[in-house]
């Protein structure tokens, strides 16, 4: 009930039209039938009053739609006491602007998600009890309370709440959301952690470098909300035609008139011109074309996002978790003399039962995949962001970074790494055994997509990453974008994007990091599936399957929607010249005109609804390109409703 009651207040305009032509009808039934001609009449001048308030203030901001011939026709219509033809005008003009609005305002939500995200509370660690984690010695505050030099306790699995110094030996943090990165970030004491990031399975001490209001995840809030509101309005399609359509029709009315001498002829004129087909063909095939996208697990958030899909000339990807999966996978294992690669990875994948680090999923995963049988050890211990040891009979295995290993095995190596690779090492009973390489998969449609965006006129493709220039260069050449930025901060990616000429850009990403990008990009597509809310909320488009080709699909119905719209109006303007034409002659009395003008009406309309086709491309069981070792790469069918985490 409350959403209707919304709707109605919304909407006023619509629902008094709606509401006075039931009452016109009842009247007319009741037998007074003067008394729709003067409610509608009345009803109509009143409208046009309050559209021309309205019409003025947009001149005054240098915007001429096709309010005016509106104004016109409702004026002339009741002049002639066509009081149906003004009723029906009204419902066309008050039923467009309401369409038009529903669909822009599809695009407007508050950031909630991102604030709601936002570190809310901190350990502070009283004087004196840094080496003592006690809950004796530490107070929560807010983390608006927290001033620089505070001593802060973050728990496993705790964002961080201020930027900081680390005090702990080591620690691991989580930091995607902030640079991408999909691996763990290792710190060592002395280094700064950035708030926003996620600590990992052991507790870390910092010395606060920042307030709340100055650290690296406000800043990113600050400048989405920024962004936000920077943005241009896109000017709506048929207002683009509005001015010579409007001129040509006062002409020709002009005309009739004079050369006839017949004010009527004036009138009946622009009954057959009233501007209809240019309210209702681009928000009627723009709603169309949403709801095609909304089949192919697209969500596009207002018509003006579509149209500019269809004129975009630069594409710009955030690579992890957008052209790679972002979760690490075993890519390799590299046995020493003595064990084949089937024999490490089980010892690797046994010990790693007992690890609470990222990559021991991956590990275990991957001797899964392979059917390896994994061993219970007997006993094992883990060395918090170093490794584990575990011992399997009379067999010590152990498992973790270079350095854990070589105390161990002092022979151990390291392996050669490409860009994007990270090794675990491995040691049995005190001799170096090899190596597992992981690295963040690039996605299988990853080039393709690139090709087919470049075949559609997206021929300007640009990386933006927060990984090093090693990393972003070899995914890069990999997916065929040749134009790379790496090291990126959210604030650089903002700038970049800002600076490039060759426009619309789109930019493609997902995670907290690239919500402020996404929200200055003309066109922010978020990859849904796996993306922070923060981010599908910044974006104009979401893409809820995790398939980054989903974008060429959005592109490609955003150019489809344009061209139907298109198709509509110049169909709704050829012929309401026509028959403009034929009225000056005085062969379309005002109320045929009138009848006409719906028959144009219904034409332009259905024509419009072309745009909600894309059967063949419809998102009903789409397989999606997955990571390999993920549910869907075992062969599951993933719908358009259903989300796949990679």
């Amino acid at each position: 009930m409350k959403r209707i009651s919304g709707r109605v207040f919304r909407y006023p305009l619509l629902v008094a039209t709606v509401i006075v032509g039931v009452l016109g009808l009842v009247l007319w039934l009741a037998g007074a039938t003067d008394a729709p001609r003067w409610l509608f009449s009345s009803f109509g001048l009143v409208v046009a009053g309050i559209e021309s308030v309205g019409m003025i203030k947009r001149l005054r901001q240098g915007t001429f739609g096709v309010d005016l011939l509106a104004v016109i026709a409702i004026v002339a219509t009741v002049a002639v006491g066509e009081y149906i033809a003004t009723l029906l005008i009204v419902l066309m003009l008050t039923g467009g602007a309401a369409l038009e609005d529903y669909a822009a305002g599809r695009a407007t939500r508050e950031l909630t998600a991102l604030l709601t995200r936002a570190p809310q509370i901190a350990h502070r660690i009283r004087p004196g009890g840094a080496d003592d984690a006690a809950a004796t010695e530490i107070d929560d505050i807010p983390a608006t309370e927290v001033r620089l030099g505070d001593l802060l306790l973050v728990r496993p699995a705790e964002i961080v709440p201020v930027d900081g110094t680390l005090l702990t030996a080591s620690a691991s943090f989580d930091e995607s959301s902030l640079t991408g990165e999909s691996l763990p970030v290792e710190h060592t004491a002395g280094e700064p952690v950035l708030s926003g990031s996620i600590n990992g399975q052991a507790a870390a001490t910092l010395q606060a470098t920042a307030t709340a209001e100055n650290s690296q995840y406000q800043r990113i809030i600050a400048l989405v909300a920024e962004a936000s509101t920077s943005k241009a309005p896109v000017v709506r399609l048929a207002d683009r035609y509005a001015v010579p359509f409007t001129a040509v029709s006062l002409l020709i009315a002009g005309l009739a008139w004079a050369l006839s001498g017949d004010p009527v002829r004036f009138a009946e004129v622009l009954v057959v011109a009233t501007p209809c087909p240019l309210l209702l063909a681009a928000p009627v095939a723009f709603m169309g074309g949403m709801s095609r996208a909304a089949r192919n697990g697209i969500i596009v958030k207002g018509a003006g996002v579509l149209e500019s899909l269809a004129r975009a000339r630069t594409v710009v990807f955030d690579k992890t978790g957008t052209l790679t999966y972002g979760t690490p996978a075993i890519a390799e294992v590299r046995a020493e003399a003595g064990f084949d690669s089937d024999t490490l990875l089980t010892l690797a994948a046994s010990t790693e039962q007992y690890s609470s680090h990222v990559l021991a999923a991956s590990v275990i995963g991957a001797a899964r995949d392979r059917g390896l049988v994994l061993t219970p050890a007997d006993s094992a211990r883990e060395i918090a962001t170093h490794g584990v040891v575990a011992r399997f009979g009379d067999r010590e295995v152990a498992v973790g970074k270079l350095s854990f290993i070589r105390d161990r095995a002092p022979a151990a190596v390291a392996t050669a790494l490409s860009g994007g690779e990270l090794a675990i090492y491995l040691a049995v009973d005190g001799a170096y055994a090899g190596c597992i390489v992981a690295s963040d998969t690039v996605r299988d449609n990853a080039r393709a997509t690139v090709d087919a965006l470049g075949r559609l006129g997206v021929r300007n493709s640009i990386m933006l990453t927060g990984d090093a220039r090693a990393t972003a260069e070899h995914v890069a050449a990999q997916v065929g974008i040749t134009r790379v930025q790496a090291d990126c901060l959210p604030s650089d990616k903002v700038d970049t994007v800002r600076g490039l000429t060759e426009r619309p850009v789109i930019m493609v990403g997902d995670g907290v990091n690239d919500a402020p990008v996404l929200a200055v990009a003309d066109i922010g597509i978020a990859m849904g599936a796996k993306g922070s809310t923060a981010a599908s909320e910044s974006a104009d488009v979401v893409i809820l399957l995790d398939d980054v080709s989903r974008t060429v699909r959005a592109v490609r119905i955003g150019q489809d929607t344009v061209r139907i719209a298109l198709q509509s109006i110049w169909i709704g303007i050829i012929l309401s010249l026509v028959l403009m034409l034929v009225a000056a002659f005085g062969l379309i009395p005002a109320t045929a005109g009138a009848l006409s003008q719906e028959a144009v009406d219904l034409i332009t309309i259905f024509n419009a609804l072309r745009a909600i086709g894309g059967r063949v491309d419809a998102a009903a069981g789409v397989r999606v390109p997955a990571r390999p070792g993920s549910p869907a790469a075992a062969g599951r069918d993933y719908s358009g409703r259903m989300l796949h985490k990679a």
